[in-house]
């Protein structure tokens, strides 16, 4: 009987050597010669150790867990498609992607082994497998250039016909499309979809296709057992699990090297960074973050997408560079922009993240300095907003600090843009290391955002 180990969005686990170590241990334990280990993208970046190794601690996991496909999630381009080039070339897995074009037209990384699809035999049984990327890649990396993203559905189709065509006896997708999930189970002839992209986990039927997705940061592997006409899932929680310590030596040795221990200041309560804390609405972290920016530019108002916070252990009590690095673990300008008042509330309005292909029904989406929110979550609008105590005025000219990434994505806050830039302050990490030396790295949650008919925030 066949069986896939899928894990998929392990973006900043290898900060967490022993962590990473265990999922490795999860993975090596269930693998054996009727059983295919594949991933589904964001598997990279971001992360500390990725931004110091641009990438490079992956090739020490795929060596680990012997690795067999691969697709790429929109942080495979964290560090340009020259660097990715390189990682596809020197990583155990094929990769496999059917909707990403280099800037001749031809298939992405093609001449280090890149294919469309693929077909692999196990027990008799002909699987094939194609991967498909949210097109929206380009507008939501920065560094996706000289790049494009064909209509994931039309080349989905085109793929698994192919492997139809091929003798495949199950066509597997292998999907960083995150909610188009569900569109491709309608559209396309697949029999099952390996998800990744949003970080909430998911084992469901669509269509009759099952969809599977085992979250972010290395914390499940799922299991899936293909027998007959019969899909089978199984849950592993990594953690369960003895450590790879091969594995965990490697990245010791890596995190050791990177220099980045220095405690910068301490707080007296540390500070929760879960998603589920940052995705919630007014948190701490997203105080200082946003207090941070506001502080180095002398803006008007702070502004940090929840998206961008990645979660990790709890901030404190000593808060060293790699705490703050693995918060926003992007080589990205922190930049102001200049902006009317309607277009500020146009920014505020977008601030539920719902609408967001990778966003969740009650993601929230805006982390705030300097102004107040009051949001209706039953009109999905802001009734009230506010900046220094006064009311929005739609014909003022505000000044708003946040990543460089804002103003390039469409799909966050399209009211800023770049033309809106007025200036540039530093790299978003290297600005919240001097504001935690110099004044802190803290904050409380005093109501700058107020939601209603939703559960209280973090206090």
């Amino acid at each position: 009987m066949p069986r896939l180990l899928h894990y998929s969005d392990l973006e900043n686990v290898y900060d967490d050597p022993e962590r990473a170590g265990r999922l490795a241990g999860c993975v090596t334990a269930l693998d054996g010669d009727d059983t295919l280990v594949v991933g589904t993208g964001d598997n990279s970046a971001p992360g500390v150790l990725s931004l110091v190794e641009r990438g490079g601690q992956v090739l020490d996991f795929y060596r680990a867990v012997d690795a067999d496909l691969e697709t790429f999630g929109n942080h495979e381009f964290d560090y340009g498609p020259i660097r990715l080039r390189e990682l596809v070339s020197e990583s155990r897995p094929t990769w496999v992607s059917c909707n990403i074009r280099d800037e001749d037209g031809e298939r992405f990384a093609a001449t280090e082994g890149t294919v469309p699809w693929t077909t692999r035999d196990i027990d008799g049984v002909t699987l094939g497998f194609f991967g498909v990327t949210d097109p929206a890649t380009g507008s939501i990396n920065p560094e996706a250039v000289d790049v494009t993203f064909d209509d994931p559905y039309v080349e989905a189709t085109a793929a698994a016909t192919a492997l139809r065509d091929d003798g495949a006896d199950y066509v597997v997708a292998l999907s960083h499309l995150g909610s188009g999930d569900d569109e491709l189970a309608r559209r396309c002839d697949v029999d099952l979809i390996l998800g990744g992209h949003v970080h909430a986990e998911r084992d469901d039927v669509v269509e009759g296709v099952p969809i599977v997705r085992p979250g972010a940061n290395g914390h499940v592997v799922w299991e899936v057992r293909i027998d007959d006409d019969r899909v089978e899932t199984v849950r592993h929680k990594t953690g369960e699990y003895r450590p790879d310590e091969a594995f965990v030596r490697a990245l010791n040795g890596r995190v050791d090297a990177a220099g980045l221990d220095e405690v910068l200041c301490r707080i007296d309560r540390p500070m929760d960074r879960s998603e589920g804390t940052v995705a919630a609405g007014e948190c701490r972290v997203g105080n200082a973050i946003a207090d941070a920016y506001r502080w180095a530019t002398g803006a008007d108002v702070g502004l940090q997408n929840s998206g961008g916070v990645r979660s990790g252990p709890p901030i404190g009590p000593d808060v060293t560079h790699a705490d703050l690095v693995s918060l926003v673990p992007f080589e990205e300008q922190l930049v102001v922009a200049e902006v009317t008042g309607t277009e500020l509330l146009a920014v505020f309005n977008a601030a539920r993240g719902a609408t967001m292909g990778f966003g969740e029904p009650d993601w929230w989406h805006a982390q705030i300095s300097g102004a107040r929110i009051v949001w209706d979550d039953e009109q999905n609008e802001v009734i009230e907003a506010t900046v220094d105590g006064e009311a929005i005025d739609p014909d003022a000219y505000y000044t708003l600090a946040t990543s460089d990434y804002i103003l390039h994505t469409t799909q966050e806050f399209p009211a800023v843009t770049q033309s809106h830039r007025v200036g540039e302050y530093g790299i978003q990490h290297e600005v919240l290391a001097e504001y935690a030396r110099e004044v802190g790295f803290d904050a409380a949650v005093e109501g700058r955002i107020e939601r209603r008919s939703v559960r209280p925030a973090e206090d």
